[in-house]
C-alpha cells in the first residue's frame, strides 16, 4: 500500500469560489468506461471560453502537481470523474479553503489529499505562485503544514483521512489485495 506523507511540487492557482464538478469535467465525459484520457478534458469548457487564458493553459504552471483553490471546491454533482480528471492531469494534492464533502471523499479514495487552509493563507499562496510560478510547495501531512518559499502555514485535514494517507489505508483495493486469502475465504463461504 502506498503511504502519502509529503507532497512536493509546483502549484497551479485556480481562483474562484464554488467551482463545481461540472466545470472540472464536463458531463459529456461521464460516458467513459475508464478514466483514461480524462486529464486532457479537465476544465475543458472553461478553458475553451477563456481561449488560452485559463491557468491550466498557462505555460508558467506546466507540470504543476498541487492545485490551489478557494471555497467550496468540487461542489455540485457527486461524479468521481472530477478528482480522476485532476489526478490524470498530474495533480497530486489540493490546497483550498474548503471542499465539497463528496468531492473530498472521492479524492481520498483516489489517493489525492485535499487539505484546508485559512482563507488568507490560501490567497497568500495563490499570490505567491502567480508571482513566482516555480516556487516549490511542500505539503506535510504528518505535521499538517504547507511550506512555500518564505511562507509556512498550518492546515487542517480530517483525522481519519490523514491517518489513511499516512498508513496507506486510503487504497481500498490495495487493502483487499494485501489480504486476498481472507477475501477468498469469505467468498468461498457465500452462497
Amino acid at each position: 500500500m502506498s503511504q502519502v506523507r509529503t507532497l512536493r511540487g509546483f502549484a497551479l492557482p485556480l481562483r474562484g469560489d464554488d467551482i463545481d464538478t461540472d466545470r472540472i469535467i464536463p458531463a459529456r465525459y461521464l460516458k467513459a468506461v475508464t478514466f483514461e484520457g480524462l486529464g486532457d478534458h479537465a476544465f475543458e469548457d472553461d478553458r475553451r471560453a477563456l481561449a488560452g487564458a485559463h491557468p491550466f493553459d498557462d505555460p508558467r504552471f506546466e507540470g504543476a502537481a498541487i492545485l490551489l483553490v478557494n471555497r467550496n471546491f468540487g461542489c455540485g454533482s457527486s461524479r468521481e470523474h472530477a478528482p480522476q480528471a485532476l489526478y490524470r492531469r498530474g495533480i497530486r494534492g489540493i490546497l483550498g479553503e474548503s471542499f465539497s464533502e463528496i468531492f473530498f471523499g472521492n479524492s481520498v479514495a483516489l489517493g489525492l489529499p485535499c487539505v484546508t487552509l485559512a482563507r488568507e493563507d490560501a490567497r497568500a499562496l495563490q499570490e505567491l505562485v502567480e508571482k513566482e510560478p516555480k516556487t516549490v510547495l511542500e505539503i506535510d501531512l504528518e505535521h499538517r503544514t504547507v511550506a512555500a518559499g518564505p511562507l509556512r502555514f498550518p492546515f487542517s485535514v480530517p483525522e481519519g483521512a490523514r491517518e489513511a494517507f499516512l498508513s496507506g489505508r486510503w487504497d481500498s483495493l490495495g487493502l483487499l489485495l494485501e489480504r486476498f486469502e481472507e477475501v477468498r475465504a469469505v467468498a468461498s463461504r457465500l452462497p
